[in-house]
C-alpha cells in the first residue's frame, strides 16, 4: 500500500488467521481442494492455468498471471501447442470475452451486464483467477452492504484502546487489491444502496481511497482494477448513477443464442458439479436436459422452438443458472433414489418450483403450456404424464 508517498503493508484478515490455523490446514492444497464441495477457480483449474502460463509467451500487463490472449483461451477453451486441452469456462461469442479482457487491461473497470442466469458471476470469477491468480478479493452485493465492504472498516477493540491506526484498520477486498495491484469482484453491483455504490466512484477515477481518520490514503498499484456484475431485471434493483456508469466499461452477456448452446453449457455445469456431489455421468441424462431446457427458452421466449405456437411467459426468468440446478436435482434423485438415469420424473418436480413462482397466475401458464404443447409433442408422453402428476399434486 502506498500511503502518503510510502509503501506500507496492509493488515489482511488472512494474515491473522494464518497464525491461529490449526492443523487441518497443514495439508497439502490438493488434497484439501478435493475435500471442499466448490474449490476457487484458480484451484480447480490449476493444471489448466499452470499450462497456460508455460506455453504463454505474449506480453502481459504489470501484475498480470497470464497475458490477455492466455485468459481468453482460459476461458473459451482451446488446445495448446503441446496438446494439453483447455476446457470452456463460458460458451458464447468469442469477441464478448475479448472485450471484457481488453477492458482490464486498460484502466477502466469492466461492469458485466445480464439479466439472471447469464454466467456474469461465472465468468467475473474465471476472469480473476486467470488475470490474477486469486478470485476471493469479492464483495458480495447486498441491499444491506455497508460502505465498509467497499472502503475499509476498524477493529473495534483496538481503535477504543489505541485510537485510529494503520494496524486498526480493517481493509475491505477493494483496499486489498489496490494495494496487491490485483483484481477485485463486486457482485451484484445493483444491489447494493446507491449511496454506498458511489463510493466507488474516486477509487475507479482517481485510483486512490482516502483515510481521512488517519490523513492517509491507499493508492492504488498497478494491476488493480474492479469486475462488478449487474442485472435490472430482479427485485431491489438499485439503478447505477451516471457517474459511476462512466467509470465502468460495459460488457452485456447474453442468454444462449441456440438450444444446442444452452443444452452444452448445463451438461458441462452438472457434469461438474456432479463430480463433486458423486452424481451419475451427465451422457445418461441428455435427453433430459434438452427437454428442460426447450421448456425454459419456449416459456422464456413466449414462442414455442417451431415458431407455432405463441405460449404465456411466467413471472420468473427460467435462465440457464436455474435450469443447471434443476437437472443437478434431478440427478440427485435418479442417484439416490432411482436406478441412476435421469428420467422425467426425476426432473418434473423442479421445473415446477421453477416455473410456478407465483401460485396463481404461473400455475395457469404451466397447465396451458402443458396442454396446448407439451401434450402434443411426440416422444414427450412419460415427460408430459409425470409433469401433470406433480402439477396435480
Amino acid at each position: 500500500m502506498t500511503v502518503s508517498g510510502q509503501t506500507t503493508a496492509v493488515p489482511t484478515p488472512a494474515a491473522h488467521a494464518g497464525e491461529q490455523a490449526g492443523q487441518a490446514w497443514a495439508a497439502p492444497v490438493a488434497e484439501q481442494t478435493a475435500q471442499v464441495l466448490r474449490p476457487h477457480a484458480e484451484d480447480a483449474f490449476a493444471d489448466e492455468l499452470a499450462a497456460l502460463a508455460a506455453q504463454d509467451d505474449r506480453p502481459r500487463p504489470p501484475r498480470w498471471k497470464l497475458s490477455p490472449w492466455a485468459v481468453a483461451t482460459y476461458l473459451l477453451g482451446g488446445t495448446l501447442p503441446d496438446g494439453t486441452v483447455i476446457t470452456p469456462k463460458y460458451v458464447g461469442p468469442r469477441r464478448i470475452v475479448e472485450v471484457a479482457v481488453t477492458t482490464l487491461a486498460t484502466d477502466r473497470a469492466l461492469l458485466l451486464l445480464g439479466v439472471p442466469g447469464t454466467a456474469k458471476t461465472w465468468v467475473s470469477e474465471h476472469l480473476a483467477a486467470a488475470v490474477s491468480g486469486d478470485s476471493t478479493l469479492l464483495v458480495q452485493g447486498t441491499a444491506g452492504t455497508p460502505e465498509e465492504a467497499i472502503r475499509y472498516g476498524w477493529n473495534y477493540a483496538r481503535l477504543l484502546a489505541h485510537g485510529p491506526s494503520r494496524d486498526a484498520l480493517v481493509p475491505s477486498p477493494v483496499m486489498r487489491a489496490m494495494a496487491e495491484g490485483a483484481t477485485a469482484r463486486i457482485e451484484e453491483l445493483t444491489r447494493i444502496p446507491a449511496d454506498v455504490q458511489d463510493t466507488l466512484i474516486t477509487i475507479l477515477s482517481e485510483k486512490t481511497l482516502p483515510i481521512p481518520e488517519l490523513g492517509q490514503e491507499v493508492q492504488a498499484v498497478r494491476g488493480f482494477n474492479v469486475i462488478a456484475t449487474a442485472n435490472d431485471r430482479d427485485r431491489g434493483v438499485n439503478d447505477l448513477s451516471s457517474a459511476l456508469r462512466r467509470r465502468f466499461n460495459t460488457v452485456v452477456l447474453p442468454l444462449p443464442e441456440s438450444v444446442e448452446a444452452e443444452v452444452d453449457i448445463v451438461s458441462r455445469r452438472v457434469e461438474q458439479i456432479g463430480r463433486s456431489l458423486d452424481l451419475p455421468p451427465v451422457p445418461d441424462g441428455v435427453d433430459e436436459i434438452r427437454r428442460v431446457v426447450t421448456v425454459f427458452r419456449e416459456l422464456r421466449d413466449g414462442i414455442t422452438a417451431d415458431g407455432r405456437t405463441r405460449v404465456k411467459s411466467p413471472s420468473g426468468t427460467l435462465s440457464t443458472a436455474e435450469a443447471i440446478s434443476v437437472v443437478t436435482n434431478g440427478l440427485a434423485l435418479a442417484a439416490h433414489f432411482g436406478d441412476g438415469v435421469l428420467r422425467p420424473g426425476d426432473v418434473a418436480g423442479g421445473i415446477l418450483g421453477a416455473v410456478v413462482r407465483d401460485p396463481a397466475a404461473d400455475r395457469v401458464v404451466w397447465q396451458e403450456y402443458l396442454e396446448a404443447v407439451v401434450r402434443e409433442r411426440d416422444g414427450w408422453t412419460d415427460f408430459y404424464r409425470a409433469c401433470r402428476e406433480v402439477t396435480a399434486a
